[in-house]
């Protein structure tokens, strides 16, 4: 028989987050802290509204597009948080999770051969997504010393006559990183004078513990060239929930519509009953995760400064991502041996994220203080005797 398999399909490598979560259920008396997952059970007012309408027999396929009643609840709670305006019937489509947003955006806008700009360390989906869609990538490698912000010269750096699409993600997954109104303003220029489009993964917005999230679409003349991705997973603990939602120009929401509406055909309606209550009355929900996220940041960063691991301060989502260089070891062989000899799955390597990410690791602190504590004493003693 001949090979049915796609080329494309069959280069793209399997996620290296997942590699060590598989390894780690080998292993008796693991504690992971290397799922980017919430530890919060999703506030019960939520559930109980999706337990209500299971109850009541809402079961049945909603709108392509989502929930009128929840496209209106995104839109106000859009305006409200963040000073973006984006029309309930045109502008914003639910999806399955942010990561369907993310595929159904690129294939929406992809030609053969279009470039797509991906900054690195990155969210480990961005690439393989650009790849299905056709899309060459090009990578720019973000700099710790820099508190890995994308520089205005590094985006002029990289554009070709190609170029179609950036894809930014801030808070930042693996790093923590931000980028405040005035990053965000100068590489603002760059986009506009080589007209290109962005896609701005929002998922972690609510999780900013210096000052209030500020997204790329609040920019001038930026808007109208970009699509706000963002979701329920992070800010309310809804990760199994399954959903997201992307907010743009009426005309390439349309198209995303239109391929969600023939793959998909629509996110989990009792997800969507759900999130409506999330957005209604979860602030104080939001708040209180925020505050304990915060908490355990400090903490972690105190302990890894007290045991010697150079890490630069976050400033959003929930991860730190120290600098292991000077151990001389890989990312991927420090997490091994870390697995291997203290039993901890406390970090992802670098690598997973990118070739910039060679020689760091990430760590998750969405879990409890003492689970942090546990994993950490073993880190320190891995460290001590390396």
């Amino acid at each position: 028989m001949r090979d049915f398999l796609s080329n494309v399909v069959k280069e793209i490598k399997p996620s290296g987050i997942r590699k060590f979560f598989d390894i780690a259920k080998t292993i008796d008396g693991a504690i992971s802290l290397g799922v980017g997952e919430p530890d919060f059970d999703t506030p019960w007012h939520i559930r109980e509204e999706g337990i209500y309408t299971l109850e009541q027999g809402k079961t049945i396929y909603t709108s392509n597009q989502g929930l009128k009643e929840l496209r209106i609840e995104i839109s106000n709670y859009l305006e409200r948080r963040y000073n973006l305006k984006y029309n309930y019937d045109s502008d914003i489509l639910v999806t399955v999770g942010g990561s369907e947003a993310i595929d159904v955006a690129l294939r929406a806008m992809i030609n053969p051969l279009d470039e797509v700009i991906i900054t690195t360390p990155c969210y480990v989906s961005y690439e393989p997504c650009c790849l299905l869609a056709g899309a060459k990538v090009k990578t720019i490698p973000l700099k710790n010393e820099n508190e890995f912000r994308l520089t205005p010269e590094e985006l002029e750096a990289a554009i070709s006559d190609k170029t179609k699409i950036l894809i930014i993600n801030y808070p930042n997954n693996p790093t923590g990183a931000i980028m405040d109104y005035s990053d965000l303003e100068a590489i603002s220029e760059v986009i506009i004078k080589h007209d290109l489009f962005v896609i701005s993964d929002e998922i972690y917005s609510e999780l900013s513990y210096y000052n209030n999230h500020v997204s790329i679409a609040n920019i001038p003349n930026m808007k109208e060239r970009c699509i706000v991705i963002n979701g329920f997973s992070k800010s309310y603990s809804m990760t199994g929930w399954r959903l997201g939602y992307a907010c743009g120009p009426k005309e390439i929401i349309a198209q995303m519509t239109k391929i969600h509406q023939f793959a998909i055909m629509c996110a989990p309606t009792n997800s969507q009953y759900a999130a409506i209550e999330a957005l209604k009355n979860g602030d104080n929900d939001v708040k209180e995760m925020k505050d304990a996220y915060n908490e355990r940041r400090r903490y972690v960063l105190f302990r890894l400064e007290e045991m010697g691991l150079p890490c630069f301060t976050p400033k959003g989502a929930f991860y730190v991502f120290p600098d292991i260089r000077k151990f001389g070891l890989s990312s991927e062989e420090f997490a091994l041996r870390l697995l291997n000899e203290e039993k901890v799955v406390v970090v992802v390597p670098g690598s997973a994220f990118g070739v910039s990410g060679e020689g760091f690791i990430r760590l998750s602190y969405a879990y409890s203080i003492d689970d942090l504590k546990k994993a950490l004493e073993r880190v320190e003693r891995f460290i001590n005797n390396l």
